[in-house]
């Protein structure tokens, strides 16, 4: 059996999930503003296994998200996956955050092309568009938006923190949100289990996040 721990941490969402032989079996998963993911991760995988009965020595494999998306959420996730693997000597995959994030959405909205956003600070969001097959129909970029961006690929659903600041904005074209669908590390699961059948695994001692951008730290003013 091949069991594959996912560790979701690109949002205020922090997601654990397992699966054996590509189906999810256990997840566990909250939403927090203040981005508590250093406090609550271990308890979540901790969390997973135990309803499963298993040990971490049980696990093939950890799948973990590669990014763009918070800058210390990414850390921790990351960490914390190439600690587990380097202690349990098993491969480490990377998933990307937006095509996790539309893994999920085309279930739910077959036939149609999504758009996962993941929120930059004001009106810039980390995005792609996908079609229902998962193809990529404008790849991930860092895009600051306005009441005309991405006009030229019609109608879209649109989801994920980015896309809430949207929704007025463009009230009045083709556009479906569904700001219920949120990241969620069973968006991994066949993702991560096609890539562990293929082997394509990441160096656990050189894998960095892919943060898109430079992160960001505010400069203090003097009074």
């Amino acid at each position: 059996m091949t069991y594959i721990l996912h560790l979701e941490t690109a949002t205020k969402v922090c997601s654990v999930a397992l699966s054996a032989d590509g189906t999810l079996i256990q997840l566990a998963e909250i939403a927090d503003d203040q981005y508590a993911h250093g406090e609550q991760l271990t308890l979540l995988i901790d969390q997973v296994l135990k309803a499963a009965d298993l040990k971490p020595t049980d696990l093939s494999a950890v799948a973990v998200t590669s990014g763009p998306g918070s800058y210390t959420g990414l850390r921790i996730g990351v960490s914390t996956a190439k600690g587990l693997c380097y202690a349990l000597k098993i491969p480490l995959i990377a998933i990307d955050a937006l095509v996790s994030m539309a893994a999920l959405a085309v279930q739910k909205h077959p036939n149609s092309q999504v758009c996962p956003m993941i929120d930059a600070r004001r009106m810039e969001v980390f995005a792609a568009i996908y079609a229902s097959d998962l193809t990529i129909v404008k790849p991930i970029s860092a895009d600051v938006l306005d009441e005309n961006s991405y006009e030229q690929y019609g109608t879209l659903v649109c989801f994920g923190d980015g896309a809430e600041k949207m929704k007025d904005l463009w009230e009045n074209r083709s556009i479906q949100f569904d700001l219920d669908l949120q990241p969620s590390a069973a968006g991994q699961i066949t993702l991560a289990y096609q890539k562990y059948q293929a082997q394509q695994f990441e160096d656990v001692a050189y894998f960095e996040p892919f943060y898109l951008k430079e992160f960001y730290m505010p400069t203090k003013t003097k009074a």
